[in-house]
Order: structure tokens, then C-alpha cells, then sequence
């Protein structure tokens, strides 16, 4: 066998293994045997509840989504909803400022915002706060990083060209420093910002990555021209999960945890738990994909804005986060065999942090149907997507600022780069 053969059979198995572990297929694969494991009693650190305390869950994610939207329609669990914190109209607001552009070039803005202020979203901590000057509101947590991330792109931060603020683009995410977006954010000595530097090497490293792909993100480099990636074949329609392949594809560059391949090929929020077994060399590998997942529920909605119908969404898993993995605790679905757990700093790619999160997938799938049944509601009527806005994610934060005053039931030294 020549080098060259031997280089494509390698290239062919690194596809191979890219294709598993960035398929969701994988993750649920792999996280609900995770929880069958747990079931039999061999984690050594969970024990899940029985069928009672997984049906009190879903009633109280079932309560809180009623007390949130009643018998009407439920949004996707999405950034978009951070958008409109306040009651303020911000999509309606950035569609005057665009004024009289296309459909598709209104896309590609709102694709340039989303794909920006997720990679914002990590946990603010529990001080940290922003005054939107134009409503006079003070907004925290998610909404508030969704608040300050929008009006830090509408001011151009983002942009390269002072005369077109309204874009993300590569020259002006390279150029984000830490004062920036100290500035921006409202950071101070009263209200700190976890993870602010590790915030801006995520827009650097967003900037190096666009920069760096052309072909598919133009001259400029701006994230919005996955519009044109994926819609080039669409006829009419794309599929969930082709949205977040083609953000694996193009932006697993963008993370900075150090899971690679042996060749270098980086897997993201993909880590080491041996017992997360798989074929060949994805074999010991738990795949999560979380950012890039609530990046791809966020971008459902500028798809089908811009006239665009995307379909399979329940493909994209339940996202292992602290609200919704925090829920599972604080509802005793999940219990820790060792009470100190709870006070120990972990780090992410900790094996106690890997399984919580892989049990939380498993569990969302399981919650998901019984919130549907307790709402007489349908799967087509209730995706995922919806259950998880309901929904979950409230449903967890409702009982961290019961039982902690927000914090989260888990301390976890992050970075902001995955959670």
C-alpha cells in the first residue's frame, strides 16, 4: 500500500468517524444507553427516580408551560425569544433599520445576530446585569446577554465597514477586544461578566473561521451566508439536522476545547467517558454539540421568515445545559450518590459533568411525550423544540430561584465557551 493510499483510507476513516459523532443520532444513541446504564444501577455517580418522580417533572414542566402560554402557540426554544425580553420588538426594530432589502438578505442578517449572540450565551453569573438605554430595563442571564448582544450588533460592533453596521463579518469579529466588549456588555467592578475573555476568543476564533472558508462564507466572511450554503439545494426545504451539520462543518474550528482527532480534526463539545460506547475510533466518545444546537434551534425561525420550510426539528436533541439538567436534580429525576458533588467546582470534561449531561438528553426525550399527554397536545402540535421553551429550561429555572436563588444545583468552572 502506497502513501497515498494510505492517506485516503486514513481521510475516508476520519470521515467515517466525523459522520457519527456529529450526528445527533449518535448522541441520543449513545446518552439513553448511558441511562440504561444508570437504570441498572452502575453509575457510580447517579441514581435516577422512578416512574412517579419522572411524572411529577413532567406535570410541573407541563404547569409552567401553561402559565406561560396557555392553551395558545408555544415559540421554539430559541435566541429569538431573548430578543423579545422586555416586550420590546427588536426583530421588528432591526427590519426598519434594514429597510427595503430582500428576503434573503434579511435572512442573512438575522443569521449574522444569531449565530453571534449564541456564541455569547454562556452563563453571565449571578451579578452580572445590562440597562437597555432605548427601554430604560434592566435585564440579566440570558436575556440580558441576548439584549446587549443585540444591541452591540445594531451599533456595529461586528461589522468592519462603519458605513454598514447591521453584519457580522470576519475583519470585524477578529477586531473584538476584550475592552470592547467590556464596554458593550456594561462589564464593571459591580456587575462582572463570567468568561468575558473567553467570550471574545470565540468571536476571534468565529472571525479566523469565516476568514478562512470563503468558498462558502464570501469575501467578507459573514455567518449569514450559510443562507445561501444551505438553501442551494433546498428546493423549498431544508431539515434540521442538515443545519446543524453544515455549523459542525464549517465552524467546528470556532471551539476551543481540546477534544481532537488523532489527525487534529477538532470534535467540540464531543468528550472522552469510556463507558459511551460506539464503533472503531468513536468508540468512548460522548458527542453533545450544545451551543451548535441551540444555534440551530435559533435559526429555524430567519429560515422559514425568509420563506424557507425546515423540517424533522425533533432530529436535534434536548439541549444538556444547566436549566434543563439542573431540572432533573432539583425535581429528583436525577440524585447524586455522593452529597458533596454538589459542592465541588467541576470542570466540563469532567467525567461527573459528561454523564449529568448525557443523562439529561435521555431524560428530555423521556419528559417530552408525558408533557405532551398532561397539555393534549400532539408531537407535530409540540416538537421538542417547543417542549424545551415551555418548558423545561423554565420549568428549571423556576426551581433554581426557588431553591437557590438562581444558582444553578451543580458549580461549575466555566469558560463560557460550552456552557
Amino acid at each position: 500500500m502506497n502513501a497515498a493510499t494510505v492517506a485516503e483510507s486514513s481521510s475516508l476513516a476520519t470521515q467515517s468517524v466525523l459522520r457519527e459523532l456529529r450526528s445527533t443520532a449518535a448522541v441520543r444513541k449513545r446518552a439513553h444507553a448511558l441511562l440504561v446504564r444508570a437504570r441498572a444501577g452502575l453509575s457510580a455517580a447517579f441514581t435516577v427516580g422512578d416512574d412517579a418522580t419522572i411524572a411529577a417533572a413532567a406535570a410541573l414542566v407541563a404547569q409552567v408551560t401553561h402559565d406561560r402560554y396557555g392553551g395558545g402557540p408555544i415559540p421554539y426554544h430559541s435566541r429569538w425569544r431573548h430578543f423579545e425580553a422586555g416586550g420590546v420588538d427588536r426583530r421588528g426594530e432591526l427590519d426598519r433599520l434594514l429597510g427595503n432589502v430582500s428576503a434573503a438578505e434579511r435572512a442573512r442578517t438575522q443569521i449574522d445576530l444569531t449565530v453571534v449572540s449564541v456564541l455569547l450565551d454562556a452563563g453571565a453569573g449571578p451579578d452580572w446585569g445590562y440597562v437597555e438605554a432605548s427601554s430604560g430595563q434592566r435585564f440579566t442571564r440570558s436575556e440580558g446577554l441576548g439584549v446587549a448582544s443585540y444591541r452591540a450588533f445594531v451599533a456595529g460592533l461586528f461589522s468592519s465597514d462603519p458605513a454598514v453596521p447591521l453584519r457580522a463579518d470576519a475583519a470585524g469579529l477578529r477586531a473584538v477586544t476584550a475592552e470592547a466588549l467590556a464596554e458593550a456588555f456594561q462589564v464593571g467592578a459591580d456587575s462582572p461578566l463570567v468568561g468575558l475573555d473567553g467570550r471574545v476568543t470565540l468571536l476571534r476564533r468565529l472571525g479566523d473561521t469565516l476568514a478562512q472558508q470563503p468558498d462558502v462564507f464570501g469575501a467578507l466572511g459573514r455567518p449569514g451566508a450559510l443562507f445561501d450554503l444551505l438553501c442551494a439545494d433546498a428546493q423549498g426545504g431544508i431539515t434540521a439536522h442538515a443545519v446543524l451539520v453544515a455549523l459542525l462543518d464549517t465552524l467546528s474550528e470556532v471551539w476551543p476545547a481540546p477534544n481532537r482527532l488523532p489527525d487534529g480534526t477538532a470534535l467540540g463539545d464531543c468528550w472522552r467517558f469510556a463507558a459511551a460506547r460506539g464503533e472503531g475510533a468513536s468508540d468512548g466518545w460522548m458527542p453533545f454539540h450544545k451551543l451548535s444546537q441551540w444555534l440551530s434551534y435559533s435559526l429555524l425561525e430567519p429560515f422559514e421568515w425568509a420563506g424557507v420550510a425546515v423540517t424533522g426539528l425533533d432530529a436535534l436533541t434536548g439541549l444538556p445545559e444547566y436549566r434543563n439538567g439542573g431540572l432533573l436534580l432539583d425535581s429528583g429525576v436525577l440524585a447524586v450518590r455522593d452529597p458533596s458533588a454538589l459542592t465541588h467546582t467541576w470542570q466540563v470534561g469532567d467525567d461527573f459533568i459528561i454523564e449529568w449531561r448525557a443523562l439529561t438528553v435521555a431524560l428530555l426525550d423521556e419528559l417530552a411525550p408525558r408533557v405532551r399527554a398532561i397539555l393534549g397536545r400532539s408531537e407535530a402540535q409540540m416538537p421538542l423544540a417547543c417542549v424545551l421553551e415551555g418548558g423545561t429550561w423554565a420549568a428549571g429555572r423556576v426551581l433554581a430561584q426557588r431553591l437557590r436563588g438562581g444558582l444553578p444545583p451543580i458549580q461549575l468552572n466555566s469558560d463560557a465557551t460550552v456552557f
